[in-house]
């Protein structure tokens, strides 16, 4: 039987293999067709007709994957299709930040005593979360480009209460509260026509730097949160006597200033509060998921209230926007750009084609005489002295005269002084409300006082009354 088989599977190839040849028919020319590709079985013999229309070029052959055991195989989508449903991403923010929260809770009695602080003050908390709508959507934007837990956007509230123009006895300004000092270490420009540390996006860049070093230096956003507040020579002192001491050196084990004792737990209580705002009977208005502001980069000499005339806001709002300006006159070679709301830009650029350049401008800088007065100075631009001192950041009680001044140009700048708004860092007093009393130990310094709770040396010679050296056992009052 098996040998009769053999002879009939030979015939059978033999059979296959040899296709009878079609009638001979003239084919369609199809400019760079691809070969057909041979699949068995083969196709039947092709029927003699009459010649077919040219036929439209084959579609590219579809390769179907193959079948993988382990997990089902997942098809990327085409190009230049995301794959995120905008339309299932929130319109709010709130539920953005809420899900960036990443820093481990913090516990105990000062957080239930915060989280009911602030709860009990609801006019407050409002008043910062409306300050807080202006600025919020770029700070949460600028944290997640960096992976930055989204608490960080609430540290603001704790530092200034989300107001730019905040000026601590310490010299610390704008929502990010940075000294003098610190803000030159991240290059925010500060002198008599602009402040970095009030500018909103400059401020924001700078800070979140700052916490990212000091999240590398310790590993662990508490301690660089109490390094923000407290000052990251205080924070690595503490841990070295917690390690000599053999005792814990997380930010609950450390001694510390009651300031930064209560500094996190105000944080948590606010991400307690955002977090559930309806179990503690806060009414969370929402903030829109888009940009609330935009950015000009290349501006003229301008006129502050000029600037706001022309985006068709009010000159407190303008100024809200663009706090770093520290007189009425924006020159641009002092100032790299203004903020407008995004909604405000097409009528800025309108209004603006409409005026001559020097329409723009009503004040100008004056150099002042050698041993000119500053009363003269007034007389001569018929404004007060109060004003010029207002107007240049000159302390109410200082008679001392820069080598620059702002002033009037024409009529339309000394209408505008009455309701110039503060524009600049107002003076610290010399005396003050005491927040804390230190006593001197061996080996301290004002340096090492100044730098742990955060004040300048100048305050605390101020408020004290210090010689050249400190005596042990000697009481400085922080103020």
């Amino acid at each position: 039987m098996r040998k009769l088989l053999l002879p009939a599977a030979f015939l059978l190839l033999a059979a296959c293999a040899a296709v009878p040849d079609a009638p001979s028919v003239p084919e369609p020319v199809v400019e760079q067709a691809p070969e057909p590709v041979a699949v068995p079985p083969p196709p039947p013999p092709p029927v003699a007709t009459a010649p077919e229309p040219k036929k439209p070029d084959p579609k590219p052959a579809v390769t179907k994957p193959k079948p993988f055991d382990a997990k089902p195989v997942v098809v990327a989508p085409p190009p230049g299709i995301v794959g995120i449903d905008r339309a299932k991403e929130p319109t709010d923010l709130w539920p953005r930040i809420r899900k960036g929260f990443a820093i481990p809770d913090l516990q105990g009695p000062l957080v239930r005593q915060k989280t009911k602080q602030y709860a009990a003050r609801p006019e407050y908390l409002q008043r910062i979360l409306e300050r807080s709508k202006l600025y919020l959507y770029h700070i949460v934007e600028e944290i997640e480009k960096r992976g930055m837990p989204t608490e960080l956007a609430l540290l603001p509230m704790v530092e200034s209460a989300f107001n730019p123009m905040a000026y601590s006895r310490a010299h610390a300004s704008g929502i990010w509260q940075f000294i003098p000092g610190t803000g030159k270490r991240f290059e925010l420009e500060q002198n008599s026509w602009y402040d970095g540390r009030r500018d909103i996006v400059d401020s924001t860049t700078a800070a979140l730097d700052y916490l990212t070093k000091l999240h590398q230096m310790y590993g662990d956003w508490q301690l660089a949160l109490a390094s923000y507040n407290w000052g990251e020579n205080a924070v690595r002192k503490a841990i070295a006597r917690n390690k000599a001491a053999k005792k814990k050196t997380d930010y609950a084990s450390l001694r510390m200033p009651k300031e930064t004792r209560h500094y996190i737990p105000k944080l948590q209580a606010l991400e307690n509060i955002i977090a559930n705002p309806s179990v503690y009977g806060v009414d969370l208005d929402a903030i829109p998921n888009q940009p609330y502001f935009a950015v000009i980069n290349e501006i003229p000499d301008i006129d502050v209230h000029v600037a706001a005339r022309l985006a068709e806001m009010p000159v407190e709002e303008f100024i809200a926007l663009n706090p770093g300006f520290s007189r009425p006159y924006i020159r641009a070679s002092a100032t790299r750009r203004i903020i407008l709301p995004a909604d405000k830009l097409v009528a800025f650029y309108d209004n603006l084609d409409q005026l001559d350049e020097a329409d723009l401008v009503s004040w100008q800088v004056y150099h002042p005489e050698r041993d000119e007065k500053l009363e003269a100075i007034a007389k001569r631009f018929e404004m007060s002295l109060a004003e010029l001192k207002r107007v240049n950041g000159i302390h109410s009680s200082s008679s001392r005269v820069p080598a620059e001044l702002v002033v009037p140009k024409n009529g339309d700048a000394r209408a505008t002084l009455a309701d110039l708004p503060l524009m600049y860092a107002p003076p610290i007093p010399p005396k003050g409300t005491v927040r804390a009393v230190h006593t001197v130990k061996q080996g301290d310094t004002l340096s090492s006082i100044a730098t742990r709770y955060r004040v300048s040396i100048d305050s605390l010679k101020r408020g004290n009354n210090v010689g050249r050296f400190l005596q042990v056992g000697q009481k400085i009052y922080i103020r």
